[in-house]
């Protein structure tokens, strides 16, 4: 990470109630599985062996890894060697600053839809006095093991996915500032959202995301809250509390949100000094600094929290997999809504719902947050979803879902014989005034009904992040069937939100 004094950048040249339907008592069948994006478990030790390399390569190369040396190019093709072997698409580009030649390294994972790619990123240059094992060995490594996990998990994800380590950004962002300028408008407008992990195990951390929603006053480019929501979620999940950090051109997003580019990231503290407060929050010694070896000769494999660098490459991955989406299966649609259009939705179809506000409706919904956790999220696509109250209204609480349940109902879907698959995207946020008697549920309802999606609240903060169910109807076929939402405040007064979108059927 470069200091907060700016560098010049140097000269570039181009080189988701059990509710009777209609009144009739439907038998509940056995429920499929949800298969929703989950995430692998980065290893941690996999990790630090890059690390380890990382270190041995500084050691072999005057102590450092920087811009216009020898240990930058072997990190590189170190890198590259590891990308190459899993499959996937490596580009070196080339720039020149400060009289040297530096160079980024780009890595395409095969297929997903390239006019939507999501891109994850980290500066593998250290500075000239040390190696840069924490800044940023640490972010590079982290990184380069979720792109392995991606081989190894065969992942199929539905947007193109893009791993970027940048060269130079110790001398002002200039690797990823050339490849950004250099993309031509076209090419950037296909880049939906970028990571960035710039020191991600510090020795003494805080947990830092980029304030994508601007709630400390420095947001991101429209669509960056949604990376932040996602990010949070990771920890909100793990119990561990995450502060904003402003998006002030610090590190290589920098490039990205000069031109709109949705953006977010990690980030575990460099040369500030840990306060009281966040001493009591995470740990560690307040009054020394989050890394005390930042930009210094002992930024070896020494300086590393294997606790913070273990949880933050989880949430990468966890990221990743759920910001990419699910491919589609391959097959026949047989029946699709995005909520763009009317196509028979009903609320409160069996007449037994208890809530007063929040009720689910097919609207354009507006974002709410409360304290920094995002409640309600703008739609999954387009402009439409099913959500609790689509009006932000005047504070987060005005249009939640209060009283008790909400449910909406699908028109009628004739569904024929074969196998059949049925997918959706899907929400739920709340406060930790929530219980797990608080939840979004989706069930598919014939003969017999299956609950599809059965997802309870808790009493702890959770960050509404879209997520992608992929579920086997197949026990459907031949029938007709409505699909039901329900969501619920049960619990009494607490501050709960929930979206669906983008549902459909397909045959194989």
């Amino acid at each position: 990470m470069r200091s907060r004094v700016l560098a010049t950048i140097g000269a570039l040249s181009l080189a988701v109630t059990t509710a009777m339907i209609g009144g009739s008592a439907a038998a509940a069948a056995t429920p499929p599985t949800a298969k929703a994006l989950a995430a692998p478990d980065i290893p941690l030790a996999n990790v630090k062996a890059h690390l380890s390399q990382l270190q041995t390569i500084a050691t072999s190369n005057g102590g450092n890894r920087a811009h216009g040396r020898p240990g930058f190019r072997a990190s590189l093709d170190y890198v590259k060697g590891k990308l190459d072997a899993a499959g996937y698409t490596t580009t070196i580009q080339s720039f020149t600053s400060s009289g040297a030649t530096g160079y980024n390294l780009i890595a395409d994972w095969p297929g997903g839809d390239a006019d939507q790619v999501l891109m994850t990123g980290a500066h593998l240059d250290s500075v000239t006095a040390g190696p840069g094992i924490n800044d940023n060995g640490s972010g590079s490594a982290a990184n380069l093991e979720v792109a392995l996990a991606v081989a190894r998990e065969n992942f199929h994800p539905a947007k193109h996915l893009r791993f970027g380590w940048w060269g130079a950004e110790e001398l002002g962002l200039v690797g990823s500032n050339y490849y950004t300028s250099n993309l031509g408008a076209t090419e950037r407008a296909k880049i939906k959202g970028y990571l960035n992990f710039d020191m991600v195990g510090s020795p003494n951390p805080g947990y830092f995301a980029y304030d994508g929603d601007g709630s400390s006053g420095s947001g991101g480019p429209a669509g960056s809250a949604e990376i932040e929501n996602t990010l949070r979620a990771y920890f909100t999940s793990i119990n561990v509390q995450v502060r904003d950090t402003a998006f002030d051109g610090r590190s290589d997003y920098g490039g990205f949100i000069r031109y709109g580019i949705p953006a977010g990231g990690m980030f575990t503290g460099a040369e500030e000094i840990k306060t009281s407060a966040q001493a009591q929050l995470w740990g560690g010694t307040a009054g020394q600094a989050f890394d005390r070896c930042y930009h210094s000769s002992c930024d070896t494999s020494s300086n590393i929290n294997d606790t913070a660098l273990d949880r933050n490459a989880d949430s990468i991955a966890y990221a990743v997999w759920n910001l990419a989406g699910a491919a589609q299966p391959p097959g026949e649609t047989v029946y699709s809504d995005d909520l763009e259009t009317d196509k028979g939705w009903t609320a409160n179809p069996a007449g037994t719902d208890t809530a007063t506000t929040g009720k689910f409706e097919r609207g354009a919904a507006q974002p709410t947050t409360y304290s920094g956790t995002g409640l309600q999220l703008a739609p999954a696509g387009g402009s439409n979803d099913l959500v609790t109250g689509a009006s932000a209204g005047s504070d987060a609480g005005a249009n939640d879902i209060d009283g008790g349940v909400t449910s909406v109902q699908s028109a009628p879907i004739a569904l024929p014989a074969g196998t059949l698959n049925l997918s959706f995207s899907w929400y739920l946020g709340h406060l930790n005034n929530a219980s797990s008697a608080d939840y979004l549920r989706v069930r598919v309802v014939g003969t017999t009904t299956s609950t599809v999606l059965d997802q309870t609240g808790a009493a702890s903060n959770r960050a509404a992040s879209w997520q992608t169910a992929s579920v086997n109807v197949s026990s459907f076929a031949g029938q007709t069937v409505r699909i039901v939402v329900d969501a619920a405040d049960a619990s009494g007064g607490s501050l709960v939100e929930a979206g669906v979108d983008n549902l459909k059927i397909t045959k194989s």
